[in-house]
């Protein structure tokens, strides 16, 4: 019985996406921060389990967050969130959380040390009821209902009406990545990128894929100088989009040269020539490993001006990252 209290809890909901595009305005939407983190699906059925943006089981991950199905005290339900690290000034950080994305059962010393929040914006279903059909503003006053806070949990507020570009100023002034609106009567659209939710970052990010590496030299002698990166085209072809050399810490470049190493190829991955400075002296790598990068805009030939490293994506495959026409 879809929308009723008869629906079946479900095993799996892929998460809705927002397109990419200017902030809109006007009575129809609602707006909320975007946060620097990774999407993940919470099912509470007794037990708690917790799906990645790609339907990897991270549960095990994020142990500290199994205090949603304490709050939820029996109650059984689907939720949508962001999982975040906070830094020093209690704003989400995507450096801070790679220190646990990629860690499958982190050892309890780490999990003190980098604790992570999930940030919640979605109720999909509720003790049997499947809510994706219902306007977005029912399911987050279900959501609100719920009053689901606690040590890792935390249910952040939406606003309406004129408060689009006020929050996109506060989100800059706050050091935050960006603003997502929502058509107020728009239902859930699992799986599905859609016009109903719109992202506006207020810096240019893209995911991008790993197809190789140059040394580096001076102070980076024996380490990675910069990252050979790429994107699929419609027809599967990886194209070399430009190198990034800037935004890694030490302790980023010794993870990425133990993840890169087992790799290692003999030819290039790339369906389109890569420019003789950078290919000279390249370590070829498998297109295995996405990250984030942000930059300043795309030149002409569709290359990345002036990117900078933000981290490695585990919630994303390869195959998804894809050149936009």
């Amino acid at each position: 019985m879809i929308g009723g209290v008869g629906a079946r809890m479900p095993q799996l909901v892929p998460p809705m996406l927002a397109s990419s595009g200017a902030l809109p305005t006007g009575p129809g939407w609602g707006y909320e921060f975007k946060w620097d983190g990774v999407r993940a699906i919470g099912y509470v059925n007794g037990g708690f389990r917790l799906l990645s943006r790609n339907d990897r089981d991270v549960t095990r991950a994020y142990p500290e967050l199994d205090e949603l199905a304490r709050l939820l005290a029996g109650r059984r339900a689907v939720l949508d969130g962001e999982i975040v690290a906070l830094d020093g000034d209690n704003r989400p950080s995507f450096a801070a959380l790679q220190r646990r994305m990629h860690v499958r059962s982190p050892a309890a010393a780490l999990v003190a040390a980098t604790p992570v929040r999930v940030y919640l914006f979605d109720l999909l279903h509720l003790d049997g009821r499947d809510l994706t059909p219902l306007p977005y503003t029912e399911r987050r006053a279900a959501l609100e209902k719920l009053g689901l806070s606690g040590d890792s949990v935390d249910t952040p507020p939406y606003w309406t009406g004129e408060a689009g570009r006020d929050l996109a100023t506060a989100a800059a002034e706050l050091g935050l990545e960006g603003v997502v609106a929502k058509q107020l009567r728009s239902p859930y659209q699992p799986g599905r990128r859609a016009p109903a939710w719109v992202k506006v970052p207020l810096n240019d990010t893209v995911e991008v894929i790993v197809g190789g590496w140059k040394p580096g030299a001076g102070r980076r002698a024996g380490t990675i100088g910069s990252l050979l990166l790429g994107m699929y085209d419609a027809h599967d072809r990886l194209h070399y989009i430009g190198h990034v050399g800037t935004g890694f810490t030490q302790t980023v470049l010794r993870d990425l040269q133990q993840r890169l190493k087992p790799l290692s190829r003999p030819d290039s991955p790339f369906d389109s020539p890569v420019p003789r400075e950078h290919a000279r002296h390249a370590v070829w790598v498998d297109p295995n490993l996405v990250g984030d990068v942000t930059f300043r805009s795309w030149t002409p030939d569709r290359r990345l001006r002036h990117p900078s490293w933000k981290g490695l994506r585990s919630d994303r495959e390869p195959t998804e990252i894809r050149l936009q026409a």
